[in-house]
């Protein structure tokens, strides 16, 4: 909420427009629209320039992120996936794959063995089964009441961030925004 008030403070008082602006000032700009929540930079009008501007200079050769010296913040960081859901941990790639895009699934460990009994069919070690919900289990040796699940990692609607540091409580808060149009 500070920082909410915070940027709506600055845009007042500075005369927030589309006029040019140096890197500098371009940087900080950037950096208040990211930051920007209820509503987003799309719903700021005064922000739409110098997030358009960024969009555009992303795609040219040689770009690099402006920088907002005054607010501490340089290039933003990203995860382009989100977390994996209560007793589910990040694992890499794809599933047999040895192509891996980064920590894209999630993976837990599950035990389901009552006095030795299997619950599945046969006892063959590493077998595989998907069920409909996209849940993969890969079965553990001749028991099979042993497995592992592996599901897709859900992707962040708004995967790049600033971390920007409260200078009144020294707290540091995480901005989530996105690039989309």
């Amino acid at each position: 909420m500070k920082n909410r008030f915070a940027l709506i403070t600055w845009l007042a008082f500075t005369g927030f427009t589309s006029a040019p602006a140096d890197a500098s000032e371009w940087g900080c700009e950037v950096l208040l629209c990211a930051a920007s929540s209820g509503p987003s930079w799309r719903g700021v009008e005064s922000c739409h320039p110098p997030m358009e501007k960024v969009i555009s200079a992303m795609k040219k050769p040689g770009f690099s992120w402006p920088t907002c010296p005054e607010g501490g913040a340089g290039k933003p960081g990203y995860e382009q996936y989100g977390d994996c859901p209560a007793g589910w941990a990040p694992t890499d790639g794809d599933l047999g794959s040895t192509f891996s895009r980064g920590k894209s699934r999630c993976m837990r460990a599950v035990n389901q063995c009552k006095g030795g009994r299997r619950l599945f069919g046969s006892s063959n070690g590493g077998q595989s089964r998907t069920k409909e919900d996209g849940v993969t289990r890969i079965f553990s040796g001749a028991n099979s009441c042993s497995f592992t699940e592996y599901k897709a990692r859900p992707l962040r609607s708004a995967p790049y961030y600033f971390d920007i540091k409260d200078e009144t409580d020294g707290q540091t808060n995480r901005f989530w925004f996105n690039l989309e149009r």
